[in-house]
């Protein structure tokens, strides 16, 4: 019966593989970083273009409304041009003294009505002008916004159909480059890769000190990191440490 081996046994070797193996997981961990952040823009330029249509939305009501009202005071007007007429002419045609002042607060009455309407007329007005800027600033967000979100929309399609093709053919990648590696020391690099922020469990020596934590590295452990012959791990995070490229 044919048993299961690793390809590597030196300490040398086998640090070579984790490098391969981080090197591969850390290109899977930037795919789907990239992929995780677009659809939380797209999402956010959604609900951004929700808000901005339903601002527009509801300005667009209220010009209706203020055009309304220009047209109702407008009618008022009419209506009251049309009562002093007709009072007007009552009092040529009135008895007493009496009759006639009444019919003169009724004329005075309707002119207060006809200035209180034009009043409303101007200031409805000025407040459509005042709205149909807004709207046109709000409109024209709104159309650079849906420019965003289709782009974003578009990269995000791109992506997801280049990066699943990647993203697979790293996975078979890394499941291969780990049966390279005994199973005792790739359990320690996968604990190391769920406990780090980045994903980083193998990190190089650089400037005398841990790629992962920025801690200084005394002089003989370089040593023994940079002739590779038994795996280092840093005192202060646990990485494995490995030498820089230079």
């Amino acid at each position: 019966m044919a048993t299961k081996t690793k390809e590597v046994s030196t300490i040398a070797e086998k640090l070579d593989a984790l490098i391969n193996l981080q090197s591969i997981d850390s290109e899977i961990d930037r795919i789907r970083t990239i992929r995780g952040e677009l659809p939380l823009e797209v999402e956010d330029l959604e609900d951004e273009l929700e808000g901005l249509e339903t601002r527009i939305n509801k300005m667009k009501d209220e010009l209706k409304d203020l055009e309304t009202e220009i047209t109702d005071r407008k009618n008022a007007q009419k209506d009251s041009q049309t009562a002093i007429s007709a009072y007007k002419t009552k009092q040529d045609n009135v008895r007493n003294n009496r009759e006639f002042e009444s019919l003169s607060k009724e004329i005075e009455f309707q002119e207060l009505e006809i200035k209180l309407n034009d009043k409303k007329i101007k200031e409805a007005k000025a407040r459509i002008e005042n709205k149909k800027e807004v709207l046109a600033e709000a409109t024209e967000r709104f159309e650079g916004r849906k420019k965003d979100l289709d782009a974003k929309k578009s990269e995000l399609d791109a992506i997801i159909a280049e990066t699943q093709k990647d993203e697979e053919k790293l996975i078979k990648n890394s499941e291969k480059a780990q049966k390279k590696i005994d199973d005792r020391l790739v359990k320690a690099y996968n604990r190391l890769r769920q406990n780090a922020k980045n994903g980083l469990a193998v990190v190089p020596v650089d400037r005398d000190s841990c790629g992962g934590c920025f801690n200084r590295i005394p002089p003989q452990r370089q040593m023994d990191i940079q002739t590779k012959r038994k795996i280092i791990v840093c005192e202060h995070c646990g990485r494995i440490l490995v030498p820089g490229e230079e």
